[in-house]
């Protein structure tokens, strides 16, 4: 008899059938041989990519995938998922832990980016290990809960404060290792590059496994600054990660700069740019030539809607003419890899957020039009931003670990209008609590009686 799946959460068998399921078909590992050719496998409606299918769970991966019209194995219990969503474990390759959910001790009253670039620098007098490390847990609590499986995150790397994010950064990973990858990223002006003390900073992200990074927006010699990140970064066998033209000024072309140094120095590591805005209010043709340019540079994108939307083209009492997010349909007809991720979550730069990869496709979906049909865009929370992270995760598929986020909507429409606060996350086979931390745990940590 079929259980219902409320009992999975409390189930103790390693070896069991997950029932009528939907899976997206941009989600499935079609490198891997299936026992069921795909074409039998799918299911209304089309237009949505939807696989029709039961799932055997054993010993913490995926056994078989069999077709939904099939009868599961006698003798083993099976979960009747009533045609509910079924999708890999989230990857969210652009945060900022260090920053997090210190929006009531240091606000951003005007919602400007500008008084959050000051606001965030205020706030740097209190990052000590002991204001560290309780905020950036409380961050990767709420991403396991809500079904992440591996998190890259920017830590602010000026004035010496390198030394104590990437220690507790360090200690984080460490702890979170048999359930979260975690990757950490040094955050530091452009302009720090023409300094001795940049060779220094490029040691400790190498000490630590960490990617090199930067922000940039148009300065005089942004050119030798972007050259100089790079050939630290191949000294030491890095990778780059930049935030790069985080404004709606048309001339920022910072993106372009990182493509034509990525093909002229032939660099061999992963290249990735987050935010990419002035795109968006470039002249077509332009933005056109920086997109075939990024393709043949190989370098990804990720965007991050959430906090873009949040913070262009912001002024008191003007309701905003334009939206800041990048071109998400445009990068993918280019064949970029592009990725959808939280940024930040409660500080100056966006006062909300709750490090949730079902709420950054949500918005995602809305605010670019990535649906009609949604077609290969929920690898943008799962399969591409791993990829950009190196790892071999958010595929499913037949002998690849049980890490899977399972919902009761049936479809997109229903999965993109409620919260869907009542999914159940499987990490290895096993029903894990979901239950969020508590924000008043930071109280003392952020100064709140």
């Amino acid at each position: 008899m079929a259980l219902p799946l409320t009992e999975l959460r409390t189930a103790q068998s390693d070896d069991y059938w997950l029932c009528n399921a939907r899976l997206p078909l941009a989600c499935l590992d079609t490198a891997a041989p299936l026992r069921t050719p795909i074409a039998e496998l799918a299911a209304p409606p089309r237009l949505e990519n939807w696989v029709a299918a039961h799932l055997h769970i054993q010993a913490g991966a995926i056994a078989a995938l069999a077709p939904a019209t099939s009868t599961p194995e006698d003798g083993l219990p099976n979960y009747d998922l009533g045609q509910g969503l079924v999708w890999p474990c989230f990857a969210d390759c652009h945060t900022h832990l260090d920053k997090g959910h210190t929006w009531l001790r240091s606000p951003n009253p005007k919602g400007t980016f500008d008084a959050a670039l000051d606001a965030a620098a205020a706030d740097h007098r209190h990052w000590s290990a002991d204001d560290l490390y309780p905020r950036m847990s409380f961050g990767l609590r709420c991403s396991y809960a809500h079904g992440t499986q591996a998190v890259r995150t920017h830590l602010d790397c000026l004035d010496g404060q390198e030394k104590t994010s990437f220690a507790v950064f360090d200690r984080l990973r460490q702890e979170w290792a048999d359930r979260l990858t975690l990757q950490a990223v040094c955050l530091v002006s452009m302009d720090y590059y023409d300094s001795p003390e940049a060779e220094d900073l490029a040691d400790t992200v190498a000490q630590y496994g960490g990617i090199l990074g930067g922000v940039i927006y148009p300065q005089p010699g942004l050119e030798a600054q972007i050259d100089r990140a790079f050939a630290l970064a191949e000294a030491r066998g890095l990778d780059l990660d930049f935030h790069a033209d985080e404004s709606l000024n048309p001339d920022a072309e910072g993106l372009r700069i990182v493509a034509e140094t990525k093909l002229r120095r032939r660099f061999a590591g992963k290249v990735n740019c987050g935010h990419c805005c002035s795109l968006s209010v470039q002249a077509t043709g332009r933005a056109q030539d920086t997109l075939a340019l990024l393709k043949t540079a190989g370098v990804s994108v990720v965007s991050l809607p959430m906090c873009n939307l949040y913070l262009q083209d912001r002024q008191p009492g003007r309701m905003p003419r334009y939206r800041g997010v990048t071109l998400l349909p445009e990068l993918r007809q280019f064949e970029v890899a592009v990725a959808l991720a939280s940024d930040n979550c409660r500080d100056a730069f966006f006062a909300y957020g709750d490090h949730d990869m079902v709420e950054v496709f949500n918005q995602s979906v809305r605010i670019g039009q990535l649906d009609r049909p949604i077609g290969d865009w929920p690898q943008a929370v799962t399969r591409t931003p791993a990829q950009i992270m190196g790892l071999d995760v958010g595929l499913i598929g037949e002998g690849r670990p049980a890490d899977l986020v399972i919902f009761k909507a049936r479809n997109l429409s229903e999965l993109l209008s409620r919260p869907q606060s009542d999914r159940v996350v499987i990490r290895q086979g096993t029903a894990i609590d979901t239950a969020l931390p508590d924000y008043a745990e930071l109280d003392a940590v952020v100064g709140i009686s």
